[in-house]
């Protein structure tokens, strides 16, 4: 699937004609193409190694990553870990590999905020020593005004994300309850999988969150609940040709993040199968009029 992605992002160009520009650490045109800022979420590799990752998505024709808290560094030092608390050293490692690949960090989550500011601060410098656009997160509620606080000090997003029923932000409606009134830079990262696992409608919950989408994790599951998993797009239940259609319409121009959480040990074929229906998908989005 070697450059699959870098030609679906050529047919997206007429996909999201907006953007959202507050931080001050907007998403490079060099790492868009026709645009669009498409990569994967380490999570998706997980069973990996970050450099791995890296390369991984490299191979896939990506040019943006998130990552998450905690993976291991290499196959040649698993026992070292990469988060927030990194040190420089080990941070100027992942910024050379990223270099190396042609990829640059843009999420990084999903990652605990603390409700103490000295903790929370920690995580919002470690976003902005690498020109980090959004940190994807479930704040605590008593979090909330010092999460504001910190958006707007460091001009860096944060973006809600629904983990499955009875996680605290399941249901867009409590995520748009928590930002209500507060900085733009506070909105939503819509798992359209964990929705679907929760039994909602991935549809209307897009539809709800319209004008606050900082970023996606993407998927299509087998069926509604807690026990699906993840399918190539376009053969589950997901609707998946539709939230691209009013993804358009809404003019997202956020990360895309490909998240696939099954086979884990080789995803490959199905994320092969995933990147065929995206590109086939933009297409046919790019020759549609808007609506």
């Amino acid at each position: 699937m070697k450059n699959k992605l870098a030609r679906i992002l050529v047919l997206a160009c007429g996909f999201c004609a907006a953007s959202l520009t507050l931080s001050a650490t907007p998403i490079p045109d060099n790492c868009r193409i026709g645009g669009y800022a498409l990569g994967c979420q380490a999570w998706t590799f997980n069973r990996f190694s970050v450099f791995e990752a890296i390369d991984k998505t490299a191979e896939a024709g990506g040019k943006v990553i998130e990552f998450y808290p905690g993976q291991k560094l290499s196959k040649e030092q698993p026992d070292i870990k990469f988060d927030h608390n990194a040190s420089d050293d080990l941070i100027a490692k992942v910024k050379a590999k990223l270099a190396e690949k042609g990829i640059r960090a843009v999420n990084y989550g999903v990652v605990g905020i603390p409700k103490d500011e000295a903790g929370a601060r920690k995580v919002f410098e470690f976003a902005k020593k690498w020109g980090i656009d959004t940190l994807v997160a479930e704040p605590e509620p008593e979090a909330l005004d010092l999460v504001e606080k910190l958006c707007k000090e460091y001009n860096i997003k944060v973006a809600f994300h629904d983990h499955p029923k009875p996680s605290r932000y399941w249901n867009p409606d409590i995520v748009l309850a928590a930002i209500k009134g507060r900085t733009p830079l506070m909105g939503a990262c819509a798992d359209v999988g964990h929705w679907m696992r929760s039994g909602l409608d991935p549809l209307e919950c897009l539809k709800k969150l319209d004008g606050h989408i900082i970023c996606l994790h993407f998927k299509d599951l087998n069926e509604m609940g807690p026990k699906a998993h993840d399918v190539p797009w376009g053969t589950g239940v997901g609707k998946t040709k539709e939230l691209m259609a009013e993804l358009k319409r809404q003019n997202f121009h956020g990360a895309f993040c490909v998240e696939y959480e099954y086979h884990w040990e080789n995803s490959s074929p199905e994320i092969a199968q995933c990147v065929k229906f995206w590109n086939d998908t933009c297409a046919e989005l790019a020759a549609s009029p808007s609506k």
